[in-house]
């Protein structure tokens, strides 16, 4: 058992504060703690993306992110995406052209999606689309 640690984040908008084990992943806070269960964890070791969430506007891997580390940060989820009742115009692209697959990664996918066309702007577009097939 590790130490617990009290620490406060925005998730999703809303603030949230919680005393957790210092060695609690973000995705085991969003998960079991939050009940945002959007966040999938499926190799737990960085490797797959699909617990790729945003920390204060960049994509991180929450399966091997420490909740303490970020006390303070602002973090998005696939829940937090949709605005009003209104999937997110990245959501709405992934529906509309079937790129679901069995549907367990697209969380990650469409976090990582998102990231890289708000980040990468500045970047040529054939490099985006270099990007995206990798």
């Amino acid at each position: 058992v590790g130490l617990m640690k009290k620490i406060s984040l925005e998730v999703n908008g809303k603030k949230v504060a919680r005393e957790i084990s210092d060695h609690t992943t973000l995705s085991s806070l969003l998960r079991d703690i939050l009940n945002l269960t959007g966040t999938h964890i499926g190799c737990d070791t960085s490797q797959c993306g699909a617990c790729v969430v945003h920390v204060d506007g960049k994509s991180i891997k929450s399966c091997t992110a420490l909740a303490s580390d970020l006390n303070g940060s602002k973090v998005v989820t696939i829940e937090g995406l949709a605005a009003n009742g209104k999937l997110h115009p990245m959501q709405e692209a992934f529906k509309k052209m079937h790129g679901l697959q069995c549907g367990f990664c697209t969380p990650g996918m469409i976090m990582s999606a998102v990231d890289l066309l708000k980040n990468k702007k500045k970047s040529k577009r054939s490099r985006n689309k270099r990007l995206v097939r990798r």
